[in-house]
This record gives C-alpha cells, structure tokens and sequence, in this order.
C-alpha cells in the first residue's frame, strides 16, 4: 500500500466500519472510537487512515455480504460520528468564544 496516495471515500468508511468492529469488542472505548471517527473523514492519504487503526489486530476478512441491515447501523453509526465531532467542535468554540 502507498501511504502517500489520497484517501477515498470508501476507504474512510471501511476505517469507521472497522473502528466500530472494535469498539464492539471492546478494544476501544465509545470516547476514542469518537475521536478516531472524527479523524477518518480529515485524514487525506492512506498513511494518515493506516496510522489511526496501527494499534489494532487485523480484522478476519469476512465475504458475506452485510446486508441492509449492517449497512444501515453503519450509516447511522457514521451520523453518529459525526454528530458527536460536532458537539466536540462547538463545545470548544462556545468555550472560546465566552
């Protein structure tokens, strides 16, 4: 993999997919899959998405296909990311500006 080739958008909701696979098996707590989600969607190459999982096990590769239903809890799992980036960021604005 080249680290320096810019990041699509698929490959930053396979980083959340994979975030969130382990969250659920507790390797992560809800506050860093927060952050590290916050992280996917500024990252601009491969390297900076490979640096935010480094730290993880290799997840099985898996063949069966997710189905609506996965792909809707990761839908709503992005949202959630990126309503809880939003708080975070207006958290500190609001403290900033007062």
């Amino acid at each position: 993999m080249d680290v320096e080739l810019r990041a699509s958008d698929d490959d930053r909701n396979r980083v959340v997919a994979a975030l969130h696979q382990h969250t659920a098996a507790g390797r992560l707590t809800l506050d860093e899959f927060s952050d590290r989600a916050g992280a996917v969607w500024t990252a601009r190459t491969l390297g900076d998405l490979a640096a935010l999982t480094r730290d993880l096990p290799a997840l099985p590769e898996t063949t069966v296909d997710a189905g609506p239903v996965r792909r809707g809890r990761q839908e709503l799992l992005m949202v959630f990311a990126a309503a809880a980036l939003t708080l975070l960021l207006l958290g500190g604005l609001l403290s900033v500006t007062r």
